[in-house]
């Protein structure tokens, strides 16, 4: 009788997430064509919070990996931390293409539009610093996701060359 197959958490796929923020950003630009003119002035605080959840998934992709590769100075990694570590860089890389795609419709839409509505000049800087700070949410968690890969075992290689 042959085993059951094992559940396998595979890598996030990079074309997946374009098309989230290319389907994302059509909407964005639609929400802003329609709205726009009832919706309060875009705060930059979103940015800034997406921002910083990019530098500590960054900070944690650096740490994390340095630990799994066993580099002089760190301590091992618990491998429940790690399984969390995945899951979280999962989710934060589809949901900073999600966002990437909403900023980056709307700053498409503020920029068609900051001639002719003052609000919309105003609008630009916000949405522009959300679209990049998502964009890099989306970067720091794909490489959170990468650094939480188990090192090919030496030894294996060495076999598998013979």
């Amino acid at each position: 009788m042959s085993e059951p197959p094992q559940p396998r958490v595979r890598p996030t796929s990079v074309p997946t997430l374009v098309v989230t923020a290319l389907v994302a950003g059509v909407a964005g630009w639609l929400l802003f064509a329609r709205f726009y003119g009832s919706l309060p002035p875009l705060p930059l605080l979103p940015a800034i919070t997406l921002a910083v959840l990019a530098i500590v998934e960054g900070i944690a992709a650096l740490s994390t990996g340095r630990r799994i590769a066993r580099k002089p100075g760190t301590e091992p990694v618990n491998a429940l931390s790690v399984a969390r570590y995945v899951l979280i860089a999962k989710a934060s890389s589809a949901a900073g293409a999600l966002f990437a795609g909403l900023y980056g419709g709307g700053l498409l839409w503020v920029v068609q539009n900051r001639g002719q509505l003052a609000s919309a000049a105003a609008d630009v800087l916000p949405a522009a610093s959300g679209a990049v700070a998502s964009l890099a949410l989306a970067a720091a968690a794909l490489w959170l996701e990468h650094s939480c890969r188990i090192p090919p075992d030496p030894d294996e290689e060495k076999k598998a060359e013979r």
